[in-house]
């Protein structure tokens, strides 16, 4: 029987961009990032308050996961923002929102009164975007 999700991942287009603008701009802590062989690392973030969950910043490489010209056409895809991953929560969407907004993250949507809840959608460094909603 499943127990639980561990890992995420996210396309990035750059690893060390990716690990400035999650721990650096959004506050995540590094969970694991350690190499794994020949221009590979494993580099796993968690925000502060789920450390259970690891969100791996997956760089878009030919190979395994990749063939056939496959990862140059995943990189178009996420540069021109075609994922959206998930939902982020805060205690405070304006706050966020504004603290977020100085460290030169990009909105898509401020903070906006929905039907399902209040949220805002941000793009990260590669072109992915999230929600991010207030808690009840």
């Amino acid at each position: 029987m499943i127990t639980q999700l561990s890992h995420v991942s996210i396309f990035v287009l750059n690893q060390d961009s990716a690990y400035d603008f999650y721990v650096n701009k959004l506050g995540f802590k590094v969970h694991t990032d350690a190499p794994m062989g020949p221009g590979m690392r494993w580099l796993t973030v968690c925000t502060p308050e789920q450390p259970e969950l690891e969100i791996t910043l997956m760089p878009i490489e030919d190979g395994m996961m990749f063939k056939d010209g496959a990862a140059e056409q995943m990189r178009e895809l996420v540069k021109k923002g075609t994922f959206g991953f998930g939902v982020f929560e805060c205690n405070d969407l304006n706050a966020t929102y504004e603290e977020m907004k100085a460290k030169g993250i990009v909105f898509k949507k401020p903070p906006t009164k929905e039907f399902y809840g209040y949220e805002a959608l941000f793009v990260d460094d590669s072109g992915n975007w999230f929600s991010l909603g207030q808690k009840k």
